[in-house]
């Protein structure tokens, strides 16, 4: 199978697995340029309200396919960040799911993602000092959010690997599994976020984005859309809410992205 980005749909997740195993699924010109539809295609499905990002196999993503960065054309990191831009973008819960590698682009995708599980013995690196890539200011900035600047230097200046119980230190991941758990943790927690409402989670992913603007949309849509009330009633009845709240597609409104 050649190169390529998969994706299903099952129970109000999305999994969009990166598929180049042989060579450690690193992302090919052609696969940075197809992930930002793919990601505007499944924010506008009413069906998805999680995404969980992961890779084939027993490696995440080992960054950009060096042999193809040619084909980027002079500037070999811009479709690299216009892909990290759309998956930051998503407007519900995004989860990486991380198994080896996870180095240069991978772990770009992976810092935009929400939040990151980990296996044991996964690897974390940020290498563009190895190719004489500046990295973008947006993407310093989202790393520095997440680890702090210190920790963001260490990778950005080194350009070595860490470790998963160094990388859950730092922040950089949430959660680290032993071998062999990662799946059943991932799907339990993504069950978990589909059971709850869908307006707090996409408001709480504007507001820690710097989306203050949003305030008064989210108020009003607070407002209209019962879910309030539905989860007051069924922790009052000590039943699973039924939130019904449901968002318009994000090209047919305004668009969401970090402040």
């Amino acid at each position: 199978m050649e190169p390529q980005l998969l994706h299903t749909v099952a129970d109000g997740i999305a999994t969009v697995v990166i598929h180049h195993p042989a060579k450690r699924n690193a992302m090919t010109a052609r696969m940075w340029r197809e992930l930002p539809p793919l990601l505007g295609m499944l924010a506008d499905d009413p069906a998805v309200q999680v995404l969980v990002l992961t890779g084939e196999g027993t490696s995440f993503c080992a960054g950009a396919d060096i042999s193809s960065l040619r084909e980027a054309g002079r500037d070999p990191s811009a479709p690299a960040v216009a892909a990290e831009e759309a998956l930051a973008a998503f407007p519900k819960p995004t989860l990486a799911a991380v198994r080896g590698s996870c180095v240069g682009g991978g772990c770009q995708l992976a810092v935009a993602c929400d939040l990151r599980f980990a296996e044991e013995g996964a690897r974390f690196g940020i290498t563009p000092a190895r190719l004489g890539i500046v990295y973008s200011e947006s993407s310093t900035r989202r790393l520095i959010s997440l680890v702090g600047p210190a920790t963001a230097k260490y990778l950005l200046f080194s350009a070595e690997l860490i470790e998963a119980d160094r990388a859950l230190r730092t922040g950089l991941v949430d959660e680290v599994l032993p071998e062999g758990e990662l799946g059943t943790r991932v799907a339990q927690f993504a069950r978990v976020l589909v059971s709850r409402s869908r307006l707090t989670q996409m408001a709480a992913k504007e507001f820690a984005s710097g989306r203050t603007d949003r305030a008064a949309y989210w108020t009003a849509q607070a407002h209209g859309s019962g879910d309030t009330s539905e989860g007051v009633a069924a922790f009052l009845e000590r039943r699973e809410p039924r939130f019904s709240w449901s968002h318009e597609p994000v090209g047919a409104g305004e668009p969401v992205t970090e402040g």
